[in-house]
């Protein structure tokens, strides 16, 4: 995809988007059987103009706690990559709200920025899923405006290890023999040693709640076989150059292998962070890795068009 096709799309979306400001506030998923408790955030569609809410590092457009404006809203889940955050997609999230679309995020336990107890292990696999399972519950049966959600219009968006758990919530089953390359005969990551010794979790059950989903540069655990019962809309999105475990092969071969040819699309010159939100420039300066692009990759100029690519997308495909 073109830079020039991008912000065409960037400016086709924000002209016929609903006039409003993303609201925010946080959530948390009380604790249960299923899982302990689950911390995130929500934005909402909101007739307030928007501010700019500090967050350190982080200072995002926003109005804090608004009014959800509308009703029979759509929803969108979204699932961040190891050791990432709810607030990692914090400029996609705002763009669908300024859509008319509530979007929720939460911060996978064991496996995000704050604590890393369950990133090395297949465990993490099993319950990402399960938590993305928790936060649609939650949203359509407890969260405080429940009432203007529409239950029948629920989409996911997932990055990385997030595509993945998307992936899996609209029923893939994973295989973890595949990816032999993340796992070196000498690997001392706890997750090689327990699919060495055959320990590995059974799948979680697909949501059939979830009616369409994009899915971004995931990691990929997955052959034809397992991906034969994913038949809702997918838009899949490929960096260029991969990173993290993600590789632009592993990708292209979703694409192939989806039993339903998805929303394709390749960013050309981004490499696997290119998709999490810009970087302010103290966090810039603190997580280069994560931050940084590379020569003549515009993140800013990109994520205009990709938001706006993703926020077509779930308008078709969650539409009334």
């Amino acid at each position: 995809m073109t830079l020039a096709r991008l912000l065409c799309t960037a400016l086709l979306c924000l002209s016929t988007a609903v006039a409003q400001a993303a609201g925010f506030s946080f959530i948390e998923v009380p604790a249960s059987a299923d899982g302990p408790a689950l911390r995130g955030a929500v934005w909402t569609p909101c007739a307030s103009p928007a501010g700019q809410i500090a967050l350190d590092p982080l200072v995002i457009a926003g109005t804090r706690d608004c009014p959800v404006a509308g009703n029979a809203l759509p929803l969108v889940v979204i699932s961040h990559g190891t050791g990432g955050s709810s607030l990692g997609h914090h400029d996609t999230a705002a763009a669908l709200a300024d859509a008319g679309f509530v979007v929720a995020a939460i911060s996978h336990p064991g496996d995000n920025f704050q604590d890393l107890s369950r990133q090395g292990h297949l465990s993490a696999f099993a319950t990402r899923p399960v938590d993305m399972k928790r936060l649609v519950d939650y949203m359509l049966g407890t969260w405080r405006a429940h009432a203007k959600l529409d239950a029948a219009r629920v989409g996911l968006f997932g990055f990385s290890r997030g595509g993945y758990t998307g992936l899996v919530a609209v029923g893939a089953v994973p295989d973890f023999t595949l990816r032999k390359d993340l796992c070196l005969p000498a690997s001392r990551i706890p997750l090689c040693g327990e699919m060495r010794r055959g320990e590995l979790p059974a799948p979680p059950a697909r949501d059939p709640r979830i009616k369409a989903a994009v899915i971004v540069d995931a990691l990929s655990l997955f052959d034809a076989s397992g991906l034969r019962q994913v038949t809702v809309p997918l838009q899949l999105w490929a960096s260029e150059l991969g990173g993290d475990g993600v590789t632009p092969g592993s990708v292209a071969a979703l694409r192939r292998d989806l039993p339903v040819p998805p929303d394709w699309h390749e960013a050309a010159g981004a490499a696997h962070f290119a998709f999490l939100a810009p970087c302010p420039p103290a966090m810039a300066s603190a997580l280069p890795d994560i931050c940084r692009d590379g020569p003549g990759f515009d993140r800013v100029a990109f994520h205009a068009g990709f938001n706006a690519e993703v926020v077509a997308f779930f308008q078709r495909q969650l539409s009334k």
